[in-house]
């Protein structure tokens, strides 16, 4: 079809649906749109959806043309607004976008406003999943003394999470031991679709969410529309103004067949993510489609759109239909709210039909029957791997101990976790990796001393549902105790690695290596002293823990051998689908689910945590955890403008926030460390990274501190180090920005490919602004790390493909001129820049802004959101209604 007229625009009263005794308002879809709202892909209905309910005037007609125009060319340069109806947090985002908004209180009382008046506008649920670490393990009480020290090292940052959550309306806080936030979606906050009040009408309407974190993308697994971004655009969302969006290109993922026997979810995971960045995904959104859909539970599905960001898409969508429905009845939805979902979705042209080929922008197939077991790995998770690849792979490597007679193997397995939501959260996994423990076990197996195992599933449910399967004692019996329900060794909170492995390691003589059933495997994420991971399903983890040889072929050599000397091999312990089945039979029941979460609510070491009652949050101007950040201000200006700056960094490609803003432990021979101890802190227990992030102080000094990272400035500095161009000192970052800022110097940082790849931290971008870096040139940006950066004011601009770090040789003493005023900026526009040498000699060429909307160009005028949030506050309150000084 041409261009829709706008006389075929749908009028603005609501269409009808009855459900039993009971009226809904719903927006009347596919309604006006005939056969060509088929035509869209589900993804772009749902927001057509969210535009028609919450869009007005001509802004609302503008947006639904382009939607259809959209399906000439599956691409589109127009800006459609995206209303969520909620946000999700974890505890390490939620900390510092919490203490921005604690801070902005203080900015209002300063301009006598009064605070109380900041609240957020949305449901905000925080999930305290992000601090957990696996210090016990292979024991039965290991949850307890977990999350024991859990709640004992980060008290004073619980205590205002528990203040945030009685001063701010709507802000709701799920405590430690509830679980892993995208678990907790799945399995207790998603509705997939909901009742909302509108003009005293009650409406139904799709469940649509942001998150601040990655791999929220999960929970479209059921067919709920969400995706990730930074603290810092959930914070533009909080308080009012919408997530503008470039209308999205969509690819769509063809499934066909099904997956062969002993084939798992996590191998089609790790499949898609290799294929799609193969195709060069960088921020559009994925949907799949396709008779495969259909044979993939629910949970199967999640675990695939989980990895959303590790393909590099927005999302990784799977339309509602009765897989989804019985996901909700498993984790004990009512049947009343599965009928609403299945009514509504049926009449509004949302239901997923298997044979349905809707318009995409590209299309990648998949036959499902072609794909085999799969690891990913050493050190990205699109490097697939056939699973009996990993010795070749290793081997490349060359590594040669510097004692041969060493009792370990050259390449051990230090860590071997089951562990993050992408695995733990479908019960079949888990249930796989139960059977092959239990096999191990009957045969007598044992997990060597090396080895640090853990089980840290996705939600307490998990361990109702083990125990009635007959599986926990079986996992207990090779090292699998649950070490408690977080995101653990996913996100770096692996805890100490076995003495064994730190010494050998010392000596030179091995090269250690994690196995994990993770999302991420960058060089020092899982820890700082590890930089060889694997990504694999939860029964392969368990495998390889019981070789505890990364070189071990599990396709031909033994795991082990029994008492007797029988060896035994992968495919003696492997589980029969037949098998899993059977246990998921036994183990499942529905009640579990909200039970167990609701009895994790009530922990008591959490319940005895007092917080503050007051409006303004009492600051301790001698705590090392939280404090006032000065960028939370009405006086903070845009950084936009014509100067000449310095490099602060240049880096390579595939830069992640965990280079950027690390969030494991904090190394006890550190500057951090130092600084903290100097303040009174213990050097032996100075917790993570990701603890600290309500103290800009620490997170100043943190910034970049990665021992994988190379400053092509300065490559031989130390970590964290620069070069300060005037003087030729090596300084630490932020010492040398400092040295900067006081000579009115600018500062830019220079970067390759998937500059701001994995983890939504907007930490990130924080420790960038305070480090002063004005802009950023690199050769693309990982979606949300970008959106990021804008919202802290810092202006991202992208390279030409001839430009990048390597061809620019930029050299310390090399000024960088960029001319960028505000008044200059639009959405995706050219920027000149111009460097300086120091021979004299100049490059000039041109950069593209990576500014995708008028709103992140209004943002990067006024300095941030933060600025744009107290400026809407201002103006929103007159000096005749603040109070009085």
């Amino acid at each position: 079809m041409d261009s829709m007229e706008p006389a075929h625009l749908p009028p603005a009263n609501p269409a009808t649906l009855v459900i039993g005794s009971q009226t809904y308002a719903i927006v009347d879809l596919p309604g006006p749109f005939g056969a060509e709202y088929f035509r869209l892909p589900v993804v772009l209905r749902l927001l057509l959806e969210n535009a028609l309910r919450n869009m007005q005037g001509s802004e609302r007609d503008s947006a639904i043309q382009a939607l259809f125009d959209w399906l000439q060319t599956g691409s589109s340069e127009a800006e459609i607004a995206f209303q969520p109806g909620r946000v999700l947090m974890h505890d390490t985002t939620s900390t510092p976008a919490l203490v921005d908004i604690a801070a902005m209180r203080d900015a209002l009382a300063e301009a006598g406003v009064d605070p109380a008046v900041l609240n957020p506008g949305l449901p905000v649920d925080v999930s305290v999943d992000h601090s957990l670490a696996v210090e016990a393990y292979a024991q039965r009480d290991a949850a307890a003394q977990n999350i024991g020290h859990e709640i004992r090292r980060n008290q004073e940052r619980y205590r205002f999470l528990r203040w945030a959550s009685q001063a701010l309306e709507g802000v709701r806080i799920n405590p430690p031991g509830t679980g892993i936030m995208h678990t907790i979606n799945l399995e207790q906050l998603a509705t997939v679709v909901q009742v909302d009040q509108r003009d005293g009408q009650d409406w139904l309407v799709p469940d649509m969410m942001i998150g601040t974190d990655s791999h929220t993308p999960m929970v479209n697994g059921i067919g709920v529309l969400g995706w990730g971004v930074g603290g810092l655009e959930a914070q533009t969302v909080m308080f009012g103004m919408p997530t503008m969006l470039r209308i999205p290109d969509v690819i769509g993922v063809e499934l066909n067949g099904a997956l062969p026997p002993g084939v798992l979810a996590t191998d089609l995971a790790l499949t898609v993510t290799q294929q799609l960045r193969g195709l060069g995904v960088s921020g559009e959104f994925v949907e799949f489609y396709g008779p495969g859909v259909s044979t993939l539970s629910a949970s199967e599905r999640a675990v695939v759109a989980n990895m959303a960001p590790e393909y590099g898409a927005t999302t990784g969508y799977f339309p509602v239909d009765e897989h989804t429905l019985a996901y909700l009845r498993q984790t004990g939805r009512s049947e009343s709210t599965i009928e609403h979902v299945r009514r509504y979705v049926q009449r509004t042209g949302l239901w997923f039909d298997p044979c349905a080929r809707p318009r995409y922008t590209r299309t990648l197939h998949i036959a499902l029957d072609q794909i085999g077991m799969h690891v990913a790995g050493p050190r990205r998770p699109q490097d697939l791997l056939h699973y009996r690849e990993v010795p070749a792979t290793l081997d490349v490597l060359a590594f040669q101990p510097a004692d041969s007679h060493t009792d370990l193997p050259r390449y051990p397995v230090a860590i071997a976790a089951i562990t993050s939501c992408t695995n733990t959260t479908d019960p079949g996994l888990l249930m796989a990796a139960g059977i092959v423990a239990r096999k191990a076990r009957a045969h007598g197996l044992k997990v060597p001393h090396w080895v640090k195992t853990s089980l840290g599933p996705g939600s307490p449910a998990a361990a109702s549902y083990l125990q009635r399967a007959g599986l926990i004692d079986d996992l207990s019996a090779v090292g699998f105790d649950i070490v408690g329900y977080g995101c653990t060794t996913c996100i770096g909170n692996s805890g100490a690695l076995p003495e064994a492995i730190t010494q050998a390691a010392k000596a030179g003589n091995i090269h250690p290596v994690a196995m994990l059933s993770g999302n991420r495997n960058f060089p020092g994420r899982i820890h700082p002293d590890l930089d060889l991971g694997f990504l694999m399903s939860p029964p392969l983890v368990v495998a390889y823990a019981l070789t505890g040889d990364a070189e071990r072929d599990l396709g031909s050599d033994p795991l082990g051998h029994t008492d007797d000397g029988k060896p035994i091999y992968l495919q003696d312990l492997w589980p029969t689908h037949a098998e899993i089945q059977a246990c998921l039979q036994a183990g499942l029941d529905a009640a579990d689910f909200r039970r167990d979460f609701q009895i994790a609510q009530r922990n008591p070491l959490w319940q005895q945590l007092d917080a503050p009652s007051s409006p303004q949050f009492p600051w301790n101007p001698a705590s090392t955890i939280l404090r006032r950040p000065p960028f939370a201000a009405t006086d903070a200006g845009s950084q936009l403008g014509h100067y000449t700056a310095h490099p602060l960094l240049v880096v390579g490609d595939d830069i992640t926030t965990d280079h950027i803003s690390p969030a494991s432990a904090i190394p006890a021979d550190s500057l951090v460390a130092d600084f903290l101890v100097e303040r009174g802190d213990d050097r032996d227990d100075l917790n993570v990274f990701a603890s600290r992030r309500g103290n800009w102080e620490v997170m100043l000094r943190a910034a970049f501190h990665s021992k994988t990272l190379v400053n092509l400035l300065c490559p031989e500095a130390p970590v964290a180090h620069t070069r300060h161009a005037p003087t030729g000192d090596v300084l630490p970052l932020w010492e040398a920005a400092q040295r900067y800022r006081n000579a009115g110097d600018s500062l830019v940082l220079i970067a390759g490919e998937r500059y701001g790849t994995g983890s939504s931290r907007d930490w990130a971008a924080k420790g960038q602004r305070l480090l002063g870096i004005r802009a950023v040139l690199a050769l693309s940006f990982e979606r949300i790390h970008r959106s990021n950066l804008i919202g802290m004011g810092i202006l991202p601009l992208r390279l030409p493909a001839t430009h990048g770090p390597d061809a620019l040789q930029i050299q310390s003493g090399d000024r960088i001129e960029i001319d960028a005023p505000a008044s200059a900026i639009t959405p995706r526009c050219d920027i000149a820049v111009r460097i300086h040498r120091q021979n004299g000699s100049i490059t000039a060429f041109s950069a593209r802004a990576a500014v995708e909307t008028q709103l992140e160009v209004d943002l990067l005028a006024v300095g941030g959101v933060i600025p744009a949030i107290l400026r809407d506050t201002l103006a929103a309150h007159p000096v005749s209604n603040r109070v009085a000084d």
